[in-house]
């Protein structure tokens, strides 16, 4: 019988290491991450034998109607090469035994979820999920977590225990969230280090049975939001409020900081690696000769990493951390903007994928994927929905009032709409993807019975938005509006249906 499954978060909290402590925790990481590459390398072997055996094959070529005998046939596939998470814990037992010094350091149960770690990285290979595995070198395996909180490594008595050793956490009295979750059941315990500003710092994280801690100001209220995700900003449409909001605004993004290090990095890398690459050679520029460097060998393996080379990039990797994190927060408080207005979530059906290929170094900056991901983990999490709709179907920013369609080009983002109505694209697509019926089919008629009553709305979000636009420095200002974006309220009435209408009568 499977077990039942309960709702889960992570309450992640920072623990006291000496010296002492923290060799020995290194000691045993380095046990952990060996046992991990051994178990990956069985599992992998196991893998490979198991589609090329001839039951696998054989299954394969069957039709997917007949889905229940392929899943037996590939169930005996696995079972005559025992690659099963069973087997390969098993496996790890005896890995650890023959070894005796990775039995000292790890107990039982961390080494049967190291193994089912290795085995489930596998499997991705195996349903096509992933192209390959990736072995850990000592700074890439930075975590390990118990099986349960009974034995091996567990939370017990306000310590992190794993066998002798005990540590002591760093609690911060005034922080709710930590004593909801210290107030939580434990299901199993996480163990694991980050790198910050050159120094390695030890963390638990507490696999809570229940729901999180919700901050006041982050409720989540019962109603339609229509969504239009760009690039670069996300403009939503609720019952009674509207937004058109920048991605990671205002975010420092240190671009002249970064590209300086990597200048030094590529400097030294020529310096201490002067055989990877080929001789330099002089070239012509316009009627100068100047001097190029030489390419880069393929197939070098070998580099000496000099002391300076490692500070320099350890400086990089803390600037990108730091405005990764930046971003992270930014693009949440914009999540939890947009649920404040509904739960449930209707937007186009987008692939982030796709737009990486074209706006690859936007795509980094700004990350609507996380946005994406975000609205649907929370907006299901609070009992609402996440629709998405076909974008072919629908054609929201073509679509008109009248059910019209008339292509624009991608830099015009003023939507002028036949029947009058003047509204910036993404507001006006948001609004649309409102009225979406289960079959991707817009209601125009809910959809003209409803803008007279939330123009003023979208009109105030436009300006917003605008004002927002204004108040940033001439170093962002590809987020500010062009000319044919500015509106002026001046001679136009708030229904802009009513003004057509006398028109035409």
């Amino acid at each position: 019988m499977a077990k039942s499954k309960t709702p889960s978060f992570v309450t992640t909290i920072p623990l006291l290491v000496d010296s002492k402590r923290e060799s020995e925790l290194l000691a045993r990481f380095q046990a952990s991450r060996q046992l991990y590459n051994a178990c990956l390398n069985e599992a992998m072997t196991r893998m490979e034998l198991v589609k090329k055996s001839d039951v696998y094959q054989a299954a394969k070529k069957l039709p997917i109607e007949l889905h229940k005998q392929r899943s037996t046939m590939f169930s005996e596939a696995r079972k005559l090469y025992r690659y099963s998470d069973y087997d390969l814990q098993a496996y790890a037992t005896l890995v650890s035994n023959k070894s005796k010094w990775i039995a000292e350091k790890l107990d039982s149960n961390t080494q049967q979820t190291i193994a089912t770690r290795a085995f489930r990285a596998s499997e991705k290979i195996l349903f096509g999920l992933a192209k390959k595995v990736r072995f850990k070198t000592s700074n890439r395996f930075r975590s390990v977590e118990g099986k349960s909180n009974k034995q091996g490594l567990r939370w017990k008595d306000g310590q992190l225990v794993w066998g002798k050793l005990k540590l002591n956490p760093m609690i911060d009295e005034s922080n709710p969230v930590i004593h909801h979750g210290l107030n939580s059941p434990v299901k199993y315990v996480r163990l694991l280090w980050k790198e910050i500003n050159g120094k390695c710092r030890w963390f638990v994280q507490l696999i809570n049975e229940g729901v999180p801690y919700q901050k006041p100001q982050n409720y989540v209220s019962e109603g339609i939001v229509g969504l239009d995700l760009n690039i670069s900003n996300i403009a939503f449409v609720g019952d009674n409020h509207a937004g058109l909001l920048p991605f990671a605004d205002k975010v420092p993004n240190f671009q002249k900081e970064i590209t300086r290090l990597q200048r030094k990095m590529q400097r030294s890398q020529r310096a201490n690696n002067s055989d990877n690459y080929e001789p330099d050679f002089l070239a012509k520029k316009g009627r100068k000769t100047v001097v190029k460097k030489g390419k880069f060998k393929k197939g070098s393996r070998k580099w000496n990493k000099s002391k300076t080379y490692k500070k320099t990039a350890q400086k990089k990797r803390e600037l990108e951390k730091r405005k990764n994190a930046y971003t992270k927060s930014q693009n949440c408080k914009i999540v939890n903007e947009i649920l404040r207005h509904g739960n449930i979530i209707k937007a186009e059906k987008v692939s982030v994928k796709g737009w990486q290929k074209r706006y690859g170094k936007a795509i980094s900056a700004k990350s609507p994927g996380f946005v994406q991901s975000e609205l649907k983990r929370k907006a299901e999490n609070a009992g609402g929905q996440f629709i998405t709709f076909s974008t072919q179907k629908t054609a929201l920013s073509q679509t008109h009032l009248d059910g019209s369609r008339i292509k624009k080009s991608l830099s015009q983002r003023v939507h002028r709409d036949v029947t009058g109505i003047v509204m910036h694209r993404d507001i006006f697509s948001a609004f649309l993807s409102r009225y979406i019926n289960e079959d991707d089919t817009l209601s125009l008629q809910d959809a003209q019975c409803e803008y007279p009553r939330l123009e003023q709305t979208l009109w105030l979000a436009w300006q917003q938005y605008q004002t927002n636009c204004e108040q940033v420095g001439e170093s962002e200002s590809r987020l500010t509006h062009s000319s044919l974006e500015q509106f002026n309220h001046e001679g136009k009435s708030v229904n802009q249906i009513a003004i057509r209408r006398e028109k035409l009568a």
